[in-house]
């Protein structure tokens, strides 16, 4: 007859263990999921990654079938730590020919992957997410909004980026945003403002004509942000970003060559696009 101490002490090996592999792999979604670190989580996410770790555990032993009558012991192996388990289940191209993970592992990993195809974030919550809650964005036009690069460009048209558009509607929803660019005359202007109407950003967010604003040359746009003091301000130009990294909380440099960080409130992305993600 067993020793009932002995089966106490089994399952209560089993619950620690499957706690450590559910907390290991969630933590990997999570990362995975939001991109960020456990640093910029407040007490409120703290708190609501703990619940849901604790109601998915509960659900996992709920929905755990009965225990197998005990078999003969195989021979023991090397133990497989929890976290190279879970790196080895989320990478099925690491898979050493021949291994074959534990049901417990597979288990728990079909739970957390089940219920997080349930809770995948909307754009405007990675929006949010990756902006830390900012609450204003300046943004230049050319190369990030716009196809055109260059002043010169915008003499003869503007186009706005189709792949940008719902990232940038987002951040009008919560954002104050403004929007700024160097022309080189009054036909420049023109055409950004018709650009950015035609492609419903006025009509369908919340930005309006007066946030966009133009000057004659980088100076006057690094005048404009300082002036507006934003959150995040997103910009193309390494000297503008260089310039502004002191003043500025966040700052975004696109560039379709990943360039040195300059400093370590300044983020870089081939796109604003790809930086949240929709590309």
């Amino acid at each position: 007859m067993a020793d009932p101490s002995s089966s106490l002490s089994s399952s209560t090996d089993d619950l620690l263990q499957l706690i450590k592999r559910l907390g290991t792999y969630l933590a990997l979604k999570m990362s995975n999921l939001f991109s960020i670190s456990l640093q910029k989580l407040d007490p409120r996410s703290v708190g609501a990654i703990a619940g849901l770790a604790v109601a998915i555990i509960f659900t996992y032993r709920l929905m755990r079938p009965p225990a197998a009558p005990p078999r003969r012991q195989p021979k023991l192996q090397a133990p497989i730590t929890s976290s190279s388990a879970i790196s080895t289940l989320s990478n099925p191209t690491l898979m050493p020919s021949g291994f074959c993970p534990s049901s417990e592992d597979l288990r728990a990993k079909n739970v957390v992957d089940e219920f997080f195809q349930l809770v995948k974030p909307t754009l405007g919550q990675i929006v949010r997410q990756k902006l830390s809650e900012g609450r204003k964005v300046t943004c230049r036009v050319l190369g990030v909004i716009l196809e055109e690069s260059s002043p010169e460009e915008l003499q003869k048209q503007a186009t706005v980026k189709s792949s940008v558009l719902d990232v940038l509607l987002e951040i009008t929803k919560f954002c104050d945003l403004y929007l700024m660019e160097r022309v080189i005359d009054d036909e420049s202007e023109r055409n950004v403002l018709l650009a950015l109407e035609n492609a419903g950003i006025f009509t369908s967010g919340g930005l309006v004509k007066d946030k966009v604003l133009f000057c004659s040359t980088e100076k006057g746009r690094t005048s404009f942000v300082r002036q507006l003091e934003p959150d995040w301000h997103i910009d193309t130009n390494p000297e503008i970003v260089s310039q502004l990294a002191r003043f500025i909380k966040y700052q975004l440099h696109v560039s379709p060559v990943r360039p040195e960080r300059s400093a370590a409130n300044v983020f870089s992305s081939p796109s604003l696009e790809h930086f949240f993600g929709t590309v």
